[in-house]
């Protein structure tokens, strides 16, 4: 493990980096809320992992993995979205609708009464650009 490093060896992120990535879901999330949406639940954790963003609106919950980025130069921020992420979030989003079943009081509000008839997963890619965040969210992402 180097100082750049955490103990399951991905990178450390910078205190920068996290303020911007805080922007960011703040951005998504205010996207969210003005389509129409409600919030359930914000940076979910569990054992497998965390979920960025809940949101509901009339037979649907959304999962929403947000990116935040301030250059393209490693890609665009839903190409940060690799299998191996997709294949975490829908477990984590099994979790949640688990939790929410049971009555687990780990998301801040409970899940709609009757549950979705769709569940979906969005990428939020948030990009800086001329000092304010602009948000493009794709729904249905995987």
């Amino acid at each position: 493990m180097t100082p750049e490093t955490d103990h399951t060896g991905r990178q450390r992120r910078s205190g920068a980096s996290r303020e911007l990535g805080r922007q960011g879901e703040d951005a998504a999330a205010s996207w969210y809320l003005a389509a129409g949406y409600r919030l359930l639940a914000r940076n979910w954790r569990c054992r497998f992992g965390e979920i960025d963003l809940v949101a509901s609106r009339p037979g649907t919950i959304v999962f929403c993995e947000v990116k935040t980025r301030s250059t393209e130069a490693y890609g665009t921020p839903a190409e940060a979205v690799v299998w191996s992420k997709r294949r975490r979030l829908r477990r984590l989003a099994g979790q949640w609708l688990a939790d929410q079943r049971s009555g687990d009081r780990g998301s801040p509000s409970p899940a709609p009464a009757g549950y979705a008839a769709e569940i979906r997963f969005d990428i939020a890619e948030v990009r800086r650009a001329d000092g304010h965040l602009e948000v493009s969210v794709i729904e249905n992402a995987f």
